[in-house]
């Protein structure tokens, strides 16, 4: 049975994902429908980059993924399907490919040529890219989708900034538990860290070690780790570290390491 996610910005007061999803099902009824996330911040394309790509991995080859955040299209920003890592990827050529992918090149990127059923131009998450999935879900060719592209519009994703002795990075994501997670890999922390002393500082709180756990810290304690895509983490056992450290996504994260 093939896969279909939904990733999107729509919430679920409105009608918007009943509408995609029975426009599937009306299509294939025998088809899975998997909703990863409706409640990426609106129009957020970073958001629904960093969701999606900690999301993917998980699933098996030819799973097919529709991105419905900020999917109006335009001359330079099309609709497009890329095909990376054996799946699926449809959404709008607006930089948040290159922000799922990190930068590597997908396999195949086929810019989207269906024509749809409706007058509107609106909703291309169900007339568009779910007719599209539907065509793929039912193993349909890719390239009857539309013409080849040699490359998706790049956006480029903040980098830390290091010396020996300190990492600025920023905050990337803040999670449904208020947790802070930061564009600092476990590699680049531990590789300049090695055995020295360091404290890892965040708009007022401190703190001089990673743990394991959240519980390795008493309740209502920062607590600094290595989230499950390996990037530091800050967050409080029991509590919610953001607001009450009063950061959002792009604030600094700094860790002064001790001099050799």
């Amino acid at each position: 049975m093939a896969i279909i996610t939904l990733t999107s910005d729509w919430g679920d007061k409105d009608y918007y994902l009943a509408a995609v999803k029975g426009s599937i099902y009306r299509q294939i009824p025998d088809v899975l429908i998997v909703d990863i996330t409706h409640k990426i911040q609106s129009f957020e394309m970073a958001q629904a980059a960093y969701v999606l790509k900690n999301a993917f991995p998980n699933f098996p080859d030819g799973t097919i993924h529709i991105i419905g955040v900020n999917s109006e299209e335009s001359i330079d920003e099309p609709h497009t399907i890329a095909y990376f890592q054996k799946q699926y990827f449809i959404g709008t050529d607006n930089g948040v490919f290159s922000l799922l992918f990190e930068g590597e090149i997908p396999e195949k990127i086929i810019e989207l040529d269906i024509t749809q059923e409706t007058e509107s131009f609106t909703f291309s998450s169900r007339d568009r890219f779910a007719k599209a999935a539907v065509h793929l879900a039912g193993g349909g060719d890719l390239e009857e989708l539309g013409r080849i592209k040699s490359e998706v519009n790049k956006r480029i994703s903040l980098k830390p900034i290091h010396d020996k002795d300190r990492i600025r990075g920023v905050i990337v994501h803040i999670d449904n538990y208020q947790n802070i997670i930061t564009n600092i890999s476990k590699e680049l922390l531990e590789g300049l860290v090695k055995k020295r002393s360091f404290q890892i500082q965040v708009r007022g709180g401190e703190i001089n070690k990673i743990s394991d756990a959240y519980g390795d810290v008493p309740s209502g304690t920062l607590v600094a780790l290595f989230s499950a895509n390996d990037l530091l983490e800050i967050a409080m056992n029991q509590g919610t570290a953001a607001p009450l450290l009063g950061v959002g996504v792009g604030d600094a994260v700094i860790v002064e390491i001790e001099e050799e």
